[in-house]
């Protein structure tokens, strides 16, 4: 489920800082622009994914065009909160299919487990 939100990209001395002008407190830095970016994905992925287990809905992304900053300049920020799942226990689950589809699909010696995770992410996205 890729998201996308506005940052601010701030440049003091040395370093870059991001902010989230939809998310309050989702914060990230880096010591480039590249950096900042690249950290600012995740930060936003991690606080998005917190938000999500904790049963808050997500809230909408601002325009882009909308936000005048002070200082700073604004950019879209990609992200995956799924990507930052902290639960990856396995469970088992007992499902029902075809015969049929179950005698072609061990021939072929397909995987149910990988084949029905890949299905249901991309349901979920």
């Amino acid at each position: 489920m890729k998201t996308a939100y506005p940052a601010i990209i701030h440049h003091e001395e040395d370093q870059y800082w991001a902010e989230f002008p939809d998310i309050p407190g989702c914060y990230s830095d880096g010591d480039s622009i590249a950096d900042v970016i690249s950290n600012a994905s995740e930060a936003l992925g991690l606080t998005l994914c917190d938000m999500m287990d904790d049963g808050n809905a997500l809230p909408a992304s601002s325009d882009i065009a909308a936000i005048h900053p002070d200082d700073g300049v604004v950019t879209l920020v990609v992200t995956d909160p799924f990507l930052y799942k902290k639960n990856t226990k396995a469970v088992k689950k007992t499902l029902s299919i075809p015969e049929w589809l179950n005698v072609e699909a061990e021939k072929r010696h397909l995987n149910f487990s990988s084949i029905l995770q890949q299905a249901l992410i991309s349901a979920l996205e």
